[in-house]
């Protein structure tokens, strides 16, 4: 087996690793969904969860409540809403304002997803994490909280310009 070329690069390449364990994190959380039927994929249940949790959003209160970009947020409440499990109206104040609600089959998915599908979820996550030394939640949350603080960018030190260089 070739080397985890990745794995062996340590700070240089963490975004990258953090990216891979999303990716198969979400993979075996797919085959769950699609051994009980639900019809629907994991990235999606965040924007479910923010409108069950906080009500009704607008389009950038539920980038912001998710954590991701407004064109993104977007383009997978679009979907959501094609598979009839959110309803994206005008707001009666503005109507340049998307109003993002549950619909009563968006509604029922998350109960279903509440009660059977992220409790298993959950505990297998916390089951291949309790191994682990230290507590991985309280360090990816440094990450996060440091990111915000400072962003990578800044955080990389560059030479100084030299005078008259563009």
């Amino acid at each position: 087996m070739p080397e985890d070329i990745v794995r062996s690069f340590g700070f240089l390449t963490l975004g990258t690793r953090m990216k891979r364990i999303g990716e198969r994190l979400q993979a075996g959380t797919q085959e769950l969904l699609d051994e009980l039927n639900v019809g629907f994929v994991p990235s999606q249940y965040p924007f479910l969860a923010a409108i069950d949790r906080l009500g009704p959003l607008t389009i950038g209160e539920l980038s912001e409540a998710v954590g991701v970009t407004q064109p993104a947020t977007t383009k997978s409440v679009g979907l959501i809403a094609r598979l009839g499990f959110m309803r994206v109206a005008s707001s009666d104040a503005d109507q340049r304002r998307k109003i993002v609600s549950l619909t009563e089959k968006g509604q029922k998915l998350v109960d279903t997803a509440k009660k059977d599908v992220w409790p298993q979820i959950e505990r297998a996550v916390a089951d291949l994490c309790a191994s682990l030394d230290g507590p991985l939640l309280e360090q990816l949350a440094a990450i996060e909280d440091g990111l915000s603080e400072k962003p990578l960018a800044r955080r990389i030190a560059r030479p100084p310009k030299k005078a008259g260089a563009r």
